[in-house]
């Protein structure tokens, strides 16, 4: 397991230092206000505007805190869909990690739940909600035989983790994006934009949380 060391971030919420890497798994400006407006308003919410399905099918790529999980499960209309979470982390973080994250106050059970389901099984978060927590590499990882929606792209940082953010890697996930599926990250990068448009992804350039002067999303054209 990595030095990991709990911080605060500007919006008082905790995130967490990966001291081998030097980098945060959140935004230090906010770490809940990153999540919620680069995953969940720019990602889950737009997915929800465009689609009128009964189910979703959600690839995260780098768990981490298990915020954006969290987050997603407790946005009201996602609780009249079928979901179906499958998220990659490499390494877990340990109980006495995590307790100490200031996250869901006001819902403490779900978010110990997610945390305390075991890993590599699907398993039922909730009523509506199956979680599969898959402790691997998305290097080393053999995909579901399933196509999803949605894909939360959060892995570190490029300058830090560009093992993650290679074409072979994006391609990896993107074949298994639906057509007219979203991918949303907080990075920016050009050669990321240019890497998802030539492999049939419409790209966006957005506003980026605060601290951050822009995101990407990008929508899959076709199969």
């Amino acid at each position: 397991m990595p030095d990991i060391r709990v911080i605060l971030t500007g919006d008082g919420s905790h995130s967490l230092l990966n001291a081998e890497l030097d980098e945060t798994y959140h935004s230090r400006h906010g770490a809940v206000q990153e999540s919620e407006y680069v995953f969940i308003e720019q990602g889950l919410k737009f997915w929800l505007e465009r689609n009128k399905q009964e189910q979703l099918t959600i690839l995260e790529v780098g768990l981490g805190t298990a915020l954006n999980a969290w987050l997603t499960l407790r946005v009201p209309a996602v609780a009249a869909l079928q979901i179906r979470y499958f998220a990659i982390e490499k390494f877990p973080l340990v109980q006495e990690v995590w307790q100490q994250l200031n996250y869901a106050t006001h819902d403490r059970p779900l978010y110990e739940k997610i945390h305390n389901l075991p890993w590599n099984t699907w398993q039922q978060v909730a009523l509506h909600a199956a979680l599969f927590k898959s402790e691997n590499t998305l290097q080393q990882i053999e995909l579901p035989d399933i196509h999803f929606d949605l894909i939360y792209y959060d892995a570190f940082a490029p300058n830090k983790q560009p093992d993650m953010w290679t074409v072979d890697m994006l391609q990896k996930v993107v074949l298994k994006l639906q057509t007219g599926g979203v991918f949303v990250t907080y990075c920016a990068k050009g050669q990321l934009k240019r890497d998802l448009r030539a492999l049939g992804l419409e790209v966006e350039s957005l506003p980026g949380p605060p601290g951050k002067r822009e995101m990407i999303r990008a929508v899959k054209l076709k199969s």
